[in-house]
């Protein structure tokens, strides 16, 4: 699709009022569409699925027809998406500003459909894959911190479990810096997660400080000394930022697993937590195959 010639200088322009639409729940179910912003995200979209792009808009210095993008690497992503058949549009400052305070310059509008659809699901993993699992994280910072730690381990999937945030929220997307199009992430209920797990021959490990009062959490140190105890296909699942996992959630698990601290903080959040344990579990993988 070509690039439009006219530089969009109006904010209340119809158009640029459907694309800050997205950035709410609803607006984004009645469209059908989501909003990637900013140049590291737009970029990993337009890599992994650029036939999900429908419109990508780019902030333009002046307002002349033939005023150039912001800077080369937006010019080289517009040429990009042309080639994918998107729309490119040229905003300026204000516009852009008033559809997304967050672009850096740019923003593309994606299928939502399209885009599920084209992620797929997870139908086979290898022997000694890693799911992470996250139960009724609420946060989109956290949401999008903890996708991104799932991707540097190597992790087959997220699975967002029970009532999360919506993966499709702008902030979500901006905090996995692209790795939201990297690897699938699922949506599914409790139940659904462990039935998944059991067809799936993953066993479960819950990431718990205190675990339940039949069950005292394994400290990881302990359960990296034998690696050979984490061998085989395994979710890791995470709870709540303030709560935690529930006892018949804990109790549905195979193994409680807590991270040592060894200095005066009573506990770590959830990005940190997701990234020292799925890490750690991926290193010890790692070196047992080498």
């Amino acid at each position: 699709m070509p690039i439009t010639t006219e530089v969009i200088a109006n904010p209340k322009a119809g158009r640029i009022r459907r694309v800050a639409e997205l950035t709410e729940r609803k607006g984004r179910k009645r469209a059908g569409r989501f909003l990637v912003e900013g140049p590291q995200s737009v970029r990993e979209l337009l890599t992994w699925y650029p036939d999900v792009v429908q419109d990508l808009y780019v902030e333009a210095i002046g307002t002349e027809p033939d005023a150039p993008f912001l800077t080369d690497t937006v010019a080289q992503m517009a040429g990009k998406a042309m080639q994918a058949g998107a729309y490119v549009h040229k905003v300026t400052h204000a516009v852009m500003r008033h559809m997304s305070s967050d672009s850096q310059g740019v923003l593309a509008v994606a299928d939502m459909r399209g885009f599920l659809d084209a992620a797929g699901s997870v139908e086979s993993l290898d022997d000694d894959a890693m799911v992470a699992a996250f139960w009724q994280v609420r946060d989109p910072g956290n949401a999008g911190t903890v996708i991104r730690s799932a991707d540097a381990a190597g992790c087959a999937a997220v699975m967002f479990v029970d009532e999360c945030v919506d993966i499709f929220n702008p902030k979500v997307i901006r905090s996995t810096a692209g790795s939201l199009f990297h690897l699938p992430v699922l949506a599914m209920g409790t139940d659904e997660f462990f039935a998944w797990c059991d067809d799936h021959g993953l066993a479960v490990y819950a990431a718990d400080v205190y675990g339940t009062d039949a069950r005292l959490p394994e400290p990881l140190t302990d359960v990296l000394s034998e690696p050979r105890t984490t061998a085989g296909a395994k979710a890791v699942l995470f709870g709540n930022e303030a709560r935690g996992l529930t006892s018949e959630v804990l109790n549905r698990t195979d193994r409680i697993v807590s991270i040592p601290i060894y200095g005066k903080a009573e506990s770590l959040n959830l990005g940190t937590s997701a990234a020292v344990m799925l890490l750690s579990l991926a290193m010890s993988s790692h070196v047992e195959r080498m």
